[in-house]
């Protein structure tokens, strides 16, 4: 089952003539436009607030030992980044 609610929404005449132009080149409606950006904007925000209570709950000083600890193995060939051959680096 599909909900809905309707909600007044004023916007400037110049935000909503920019928002007009988009949807009118992408074949939608101003409705699925801001139904999809407030989406994004909730999704960024949930992220965010994520990333913030597992940064809160981190070790660090465990992380530490954990990447700079002795021992192990070296990463397999196909395993390693190719060389950015500008820098001599590892290319992102």
């Amino acid at each position: 089952m599909n909900l809905t609610a309707s909600f007044p929404l004023k916007l400037p005449v110049s935000l909503k003539n920019a928002v007009a132009e988009v949807c009118r080149e992408e074949g939608t409606s101003i409705n699925q436009f801001v139904v999809v950006a407030l989406t994004e904007k909730l999704a960024t925000i949930r992220t965010d607030r994520f990333f913030a209570e597992r940064r809160a709950s981190a070790d660090v000083d465990a992380a530490q030992r954990i990447l700079l600890r002795e021992g192990g193995q070296p990463p397999d060939p196909e395993d390693r980044l190719p060389l950015d051959t500008e820098t001599g680096t590892d290319a992102p």
